[in-house]
């Protein structure tokens, strides 16, 4: 069963010809024979899977089974899940284990799905390749020595290795669409404040949201369905009816308007990689949609505008790990701040501790409105690029990430050139925009993601889209090499 998607899988065992012990068992014996070579997993909670697969029987048997119930996933390590481990990937929290729920694993667990573990992720979900991890780097199914992406690339590499169907994830700049596109997987992050970051451990808040990585667009709508929702608990939450985003799948692309922003098939991106998502944009156009060039001027901007705003807000939301109350602390402290200073030096690792360096500078006095202020205000006409944008076409398409999956090594020593790989995902970021990658073709026999942004709380049409392409194409099916 493990070739099954999710959406096949709930079909499995609402006709009987499965349990979801049965599905666990298979799931977790296959993590224990295989994920060695991934390290896609930090945490596997083999009894509470168990349990919880148990109970979904149980409410199959009752007549209370849902689409979800029953089936196993993996978390991104940085949810807060009820006494189970949270590390976000991070010797800070290497011991943490929550006393809560966050919104996401409550719902999910409510709908009796089954989390058979954590997943390996860049430390604070600060990373494009999953190689700053406390626990080691997580391996693309697609290559060895290849990275999966980041900052969700253990989520990536689970569902790619076909140890899981469906994982959860985060995306602040990227995290799930990069990992997504260089793992061939559907990749998708809504509307910020569509889902709840509640219990989310904060990388940068006005950027994270929570998403899924999935085989295709149908499990995305089915994940979607169950995660989405207004939480009084998260005061960034909207509320705003959520339809049944399974519902409009089939809905016909005829009249369909895409732009190409120009911006997008620059210097930046190789040849094969444009001709590949050009023929990927190509497909639609047999579909019925029509296609047209666009602008969106200042999103040379964008990667600049999120390095001062990202790392600032980081730097505020990870002053709470200060060995004082939860989280790793120092041997022996002298004093406060030999307490304060070992204690972060030892917990954070290098990546995060640039990110917080840089931040608290450009918060610091003297160099707030130099820096963040004017961050803001790019962001405000990247927004504002978006919207003129969405007056001429219904979506829009590029290039998920600049390159297929690359060398574990090849940029660790340029943080510069690790921070390029979110170029094309950024500014649907700063701009809380939904957006997802699929797989749009293959370069150098790796896959290559498209990327599809749509405007504010049209998830239902980018999901459409997606699964109308992936049903006159085949890029969705391709199996990575080294998959288990």
């Amino acid at each position: 069963m493990h070739t099954s998607t999710l959406s096949e899988l709930a079909r499995a065992l609402e006709a009987g010809e499965t349990t979801s012990e049965a599905l666990t068992r298979e799931t977790l014996e296959r993590i224990r024979a295989h994920d060695g070579r991934y390290n896609s997993f930090i945490t596997v909670a083999e009894e509470r899977a168990l349990e919880q697969a148990r109970a979904a029987d149980k409410a199959r048997t009752d007549g209370r089974a849902g689409p979800l119930t029953g089936i196993p996933f993996a978390h991104k390590d940085i949810f807060c899940t009820e006494d189970l481990l949270t590390t976000c990937g991070s010797r800070m929290l290497e011991n943490f284990a929550p006393p809560y729920n966050s919104t996401v694993a409550q719902k999910l667990d409510d709908a009796g799905a089954v989390c058979v573990g954590k997943a390996n992720m860049d430390e604070f979900a600060m990373g494009s390749s999953n190689e700053t991890s406390y626990f080691g780097p997580v391996t693309n199914p697609w290559g060895d020595g290849l990275v999966p992406g980041g900052s969700s690339g253990g989520s990536a590499a689970a569902v790619a290795a076909r140890l899981v169907p469906a994982a959860t994830a985060t995306d602040t700049g990227g995290s799930i669409r990069q990992p997504a596109a260089l793992c061939g997987l559907t990749g998708l992050k809504p509307t910020y404040g569509r889902i709840s970051r509640y219990g989310i451990i904060a990388f940068a808040s006005s950027l994270d949201q929570a998403g899924t990585l999935t085989r295709d667009a149908r499990d995305a709508a089915l994940m979607l369905n169950t995660m989405a929702g207004f939480d009084p608990k998260d005061s960034t939450s909207l509320d705003r009816e959520v339809p049944d985003y399974s519902a409009s799948l089939e809905n016909d692309l005829s009249g369909l308007r895409i732009g190409l922003p120009k911006e997008y098939f620059s210097d930046e991106l190789s040849p094969a990689m444009a001709e590949q998502v050009r023929s990927a944009v190509r497909e639609y156009e047999k579909l019925g949609a029509t296609v047209k060039e666009i602008t969106l001027p200042h999103s040379h901007l964008a990667v600049a505008a999120y390095y001062v705003i990202a790392p600032a807000e980081a730097s505020a939301n990870l002053s709470r790990f200060d060995g004082v109350r939860y989280g790793h602390r120092c041997d022996n402290p002298q004093d406060l701040n030999d307490l304060y200073l070992r204690s972060r030096s030892e917990g954070f690792g290098e990546e995060v501790k640039r990110r917080i360096l840089v931040g608290t500078y450009a918060l610091s006095a003297g160099f707030f409105d130099a820096y963040y202020l004017k961050a803001q205000k790019v962001r405000r006409l990247i927004q504002q690029d978006f919207t003129n944008a969405f007056n001429e076409v219904d979506l829009i398409m590029g290039p998920t990430s600049p390159s297929p999956a690359f060398a574990q090594g090849d940029k660790t020593d340029d943080p510069i050139n690790m921070y390029l790989e979110d170029v094309f995902t950024i500014a649907s970021n700063l701009a809380g925009l939904p957006a997802m990658s699929i797989p749009g073709g293959m370069v150098n026999n790796l896959p290559v993601g498209l990327q599809i942004i749509g405007n504010y709380f049209d998830e239902a049409r980018m999901l459409n889209a997606a699964h109308r392409f992936q049903q006159v194409t085949d890029w969705h099916r391709q199996v990575a090499p080294n998959s288990a």
